[in-house]
């Protein structure tokens, strides 16, 4: 695959796909982390003498305008990052864009509105690919978050576009997960949690093959404590899955995978209510008792287990986080994995957003910017995006 950094842009007009589905309340940008995220590689394309056509979706219009999803709010803080104008099309295709973008000379960048105002991208639409590909000379991907779609965007473009290549955060995405996955230093740890084994069961089955421990958490372990048999009282459990559960502790222990679950918990009525009954262990869970945290014991064993990692991937939270209440065990852990001085890679975007709470951004080796990408690549599925990329290599 090739990347920016090995081309020569003088002169030439660089389409750029970029993440910028950011937070919006009204018309404010409430975290423009991943505008921040997109500024190397623009700016190593203006440096090196391109003008810049910039495409981006922002939430789920289905196909069709909608004002409040509009990249407008994207531009004026983009513009105030990179110090310069950027122009903003009304439309990210058609007469008057084209003639935009044609017009543009080095140094100067325009952002389309929003892809996903036309149906033709997120069904990878021919038509609307070509569309896009007049709008450019070179494409340049640098939308990990997007890259395990088969959007017009991604994947379409690249068939109508003879210079292809990734941008710096993609380089850098490719380089850390592969790397970790490839040929990890260890010992190698993995972290899952989240709420449901179904949303990670990929996941935990190719990790297995891989790690030499692995930590589960979150609600998403009472699934696995209920198939042992054990009292989870009214947590939340996927009963359909207590066999696929079963299975994955047995091949642990086949594996010779140290397999680890919270020892105690903190109880409550609901998610968004106040702690119940304190500090329990699976052995004094009452009928109506709801897990919604891991306890200080349980944080004391994963500590242990982490400690001497030398590489440790972390996805999801420890419990209904979103509630302070029930914050700790996540706090407790991002803590923990923000003090192991070997490799340290999370992503996806609760744990994400628990990293940005405790202030410990940059504690850890890498953090990446994709949810369901990041979740995908670790399962050693193919990436529609890298896939592209690579058959134009």
């Amino acid at each position: 695959m090739k990347f920016l950094d090995e081309l020569a842009l003088d002169g030439k007009r660089v389409l750029i796909r970029v993440d910028y589905n950011v937070p919006l309340k009204g018309e404010t940008i409430v975290d423009d982390n991943r505008i921040r995220q997109s500024l190397p590689t623009l700016r190593l394309a203006l440096d090196r003498g391109a003008s810049l056509v910039v495409c981006s979706h922002l939430g789920r219009p289905k196909g069709s305008p909608m004002p409040e999803f509009s990249l407008k709010p994207v531009a004026r803080r983009l513009s105030e990052l990179l110090g310069r104008d950027v122009l903003m099309a009304p439309d990210c295709i058609g007469p008057e864009v084209r003639s935009m973008a044609g017009s543009l000379k080095p140094g100067q960048v325009l952002l389309l509105e929003n892809l996903r105002f036309h149906p033709g991208e997120t069904k990878n639409d021919p038509e609307f690919s070509k569309e896009l590909a007049v709008l450019g000379q070179v494409y340049v991907n640098d939308a990990f978050g997007a890259s395990h779609r088969a959007h017009a965007s991604v994947v379409g473009v690249t068939e109508f576009m003879d210079e292809c290549c990734g941008g710096l955060l993609l380089k850098k995405e490719w380089q850390y997960l592969g790397e970790a996955l490839k040929a990890p230093e260890r010992p190698f740890v993995a972290i899952i949690g989240g709420a449901k084994v179904s949303s990670k069961l990929g996941i935990l089955k190719a990790l297995m093959e891989k790690v030499d421990s692995m930590i589960v958490g979150g609600a998403m372990a009472n699934t696995f404590r209920k198939a042992q048999g054990l009292e989870v009282g009214t947590s939340l459990v996927e009963d359909d899955l207590l066999e696929e559960a079963m299975g994955i502790m047995v091949a642990a222990r086949e594996k010779g995978v140290r397999f680890y679950l919270p020892v105690d918990f903190i109880l409550g009525t609901s998610p968004t209510g106040p702690v119940g009954a304190g500090v329990r262990t699976y052995q004094d869970i009452p009928a109506d008792g709801m897990i919604l945290d891991t306890g200080p014991a349980s944080h004391t064993l994963f500590s242990e287990v982490i400690k001497d990692a030398k590489t440790v991937i972390w996805n999801g939270p420890m419990g209904a986080f979103e509630n302070p209440a029930f914050a700790q065990g996540s706090i407790n852990l991002c803590r923990a994995v923000a003090a192991v001085p070997g490799m340290t890679i999370l992503g996806g975007g609760d744990t994400n957003v628990i990293v940005e709470q405790t202030g410990l951004t940059d504690k850890f080796s890498f953090i990446s910017t994709g949810g369901g990408s990041f979740l995908e690549f670790l399962e050693g599925k193919e990436l529609p995006a890298f896939t592209a990329l690579e058959k134009k290599s």
